[in-house]
């Protein structure tokens, strides 16, 4: 299904493309993909703050009385709250907006300026959050954060997928998904020291997001912007000079001319949100902006990370062992990320999608069976039962670590072309932020009436999932990213679907 398709003068162009791995690529990249960072440290520390119990004493005190009611049980409702949850998801459904107007900063001004602006917006956010004294401050703080998120997230994925040579660039683009997990270990850590710190111990771990913030916006003013960016704009010699320093070599006429083409085919697109309709466009509107973002966050892993301490404690453990569990889990996302990196350009991204979707169904059905049999009547479970769900939530963590975690991210990314790239990567983002939006307002009430079943309900959509991958993704590893759009014509389903357009060319890659 995949393959190394080659199309016209531009395909040919990619056996010329030259470069090696330089310093000036390298503080590129560790500069862009602390982008993740910010995504990854607000995952981590809502998780932890939600239950805190001075947190819950000032702004939710009904929860609060519910969980000392409960203390040392096991309760699937102990903490269904919808403000609660409304608390973790308005950064989501704030960061769904913000994204189409990232998608104009990042086309217009470039990706460097997104994630600039991202970081002023977070850093906003997590002041506004530490210093909250009522519900509606802690909500203000979680929009700007939102804000934040979604110019991030639009614009890293694509930083790094358009500055990496295409031969790496599966690993390059999982420096975000590696921040993004390494910001969840560090907020889980800040959250186990600062549950201690009362009754302030709440407002450092929200506050503490100034800090990737800070390292983000200075490191953005010396960050260079993509050529490809570049040359969207008409800064042809800027782009040259660019993309010399970033392979390391004069010698790029190959790669530019194909990003100089590429172009060309943008600049003549007027409306790229309407021309993502067109048939030449479906597959990567339906895998990559609709299908895999969607179901990224329908695998249910968000909502493990964003309930993991709540989870642990509905479960029977004590506060500290709900924050250490966590620890746990958050160390499994970041070992999941390393794997993937150092796999998905030789193993390939189906291969990973589709082993992780075994690993996860089973470790659901465990969660799922461990909790029917012995959970929800209202007494402790015994260690070895939770240390059972532990080992299988892990496993869980660590499918999604190294699949739908990253390739999430990377996949939709590589699959657009340049003329429809900013506005697709708006459409991913937001979709995705919808989903993680809906889940985290809903989880704990699906939790709380659904009971074991709502793992259950979770495994059958990962099976969804995985044979969505195998019947409709093709392969692209090693492709060049202007390249790839020639799988579809080759893909035993998409091929009658693109050559509808069959008509119209792009520009480049018209034969010459």
């Amino acid at each position: 299904m995949a393959g190394g398709f080659i199309v016209g003068e531009a395909g040919k162009r990619a056996d010329f493309y030259e470069g090696r791995i330089t310093s000036y690529f390298i503080l590129a990249c560790i500069v862009g993909s602390l982008g993740g960072s910010l995504f990854g440290y607000d995952l981590g520390v809502s998780s932890g703050v939600t239950s805190m119990d001075d947190f819950l004493k000032d702004f939710f005190p009904a929860v609060y009385r519910r969980k000392q009611a409960h203390l040392k049980e096991t309760d699937y409702c102990k903490y269904d709250n919808q403000v609660l949850t409304l608390f973790t998801s308005s950064l989501y459904f704030a960061a769904l907006v913000s994204t189409f107007g990232a998608s104009i900063v990042t086309k217009n001004r470039g990706r460097r300026i997104s994630i600039m602006t991202g970081s002023v917006s977070f850093f906003l956010g997590g002041l506004i959050n530490a210093a909250a004294v009522n519900i509606a401050m802690l909500i203000i703080g979680r929009i700007f954060l939102g804000i934040g998120i979604g110019f991030c997230n639009q614009a890293v994925p694509l930083y790094l997928s358009e500055i990496a040579p295409h031969k790496i660039r599966g690993a390059v683009n999982q420096l975000f998904q590696l921040t993004t997990c390494l910001g969840i270990l560090i907020a889980d850590l800040v959250n186990y020291f600062t549950a201690e710190l009362h009754p302030w111990g709440w407002r450092l771990s929200l506050g503490l997001a100034i800090v990737p913030a800070v390292l983000i916006f200075v490191g953005g003013i010396f960050l260079p912007e993509t050529p490809n960016s570049l040359v969207e704009q008409g800064r042809l010699d800027k782009a040259r000079e660019i993309l010399e320093k970033v392979r390391g070599t004069t010698n790029v006429d190959a790669e530019f001319e194909d990003l100089k083409d590429a172009s060309e085919a943008a600049r003549a697109i007027k409306n790229p949100f309407q021309n993502l309709l067109k048939p030449r466009n479906r597959p990567q509107l339906i895998i990559g902006a609709l299908g895999i973002p969607a179901f990224q966050q329908l695998s249910g892993m968000n909502s493990i990370l964003f309930y993991a301490p709540v989870i642990f404690q509905s479960l029977g453990f004590g506060s500290g062992a709900a924050l250490y569990s966590s620890l746990i889990t958050s160390s499994m996302l970041v070992i999941g990320a390393v794997v993937s990196m150092a796999t998905v350009d030789r193993l390939g991204r189906r291969f990973l999608f589709i082993e992780a979707g075994i690993q996860m169904i089973c470790s659901m059905v465990v969660v799922a069976v461990t909790l029917a049999l012995k959970f929800g009547n209202g007494e402790e479970i015994s260690k070895g039962l939770a240390a059972l769900l532990v080992v299988a939530i892990c496993l869980f963590v660590l499918a999604y670590g190294w699949s739908w975690g990253p390739l999430g991210w990377l996949v939709p990314s590589e699959l657009f072309p340049l003329e429809t790239r900013s506005a697709g990567q708006s459409v991913v983002v937001c979709v995705n932020m919808f989903f993680t939006a809906a889940i985290a307002q809903c989880f704990l009430a699906a939790l709380c009436h659904l009971r074991w079943g709502v793992f259950i309900l979770f495994a059958c959509l990962i099976v969804i999932m995985s044979l969505f991958i195998i019947l409709l993704l093709p392969e692209t590893k090693q492709l060049p990213i202007e390249e790839i759009y020639g799988l579809w014509e080759q893909h035993w389903f998409w091929k009658r679907i693109v050559s509808k357009d069959s008509g119209v060319d792009r520009g480049y890659l018209r034969a010459n």
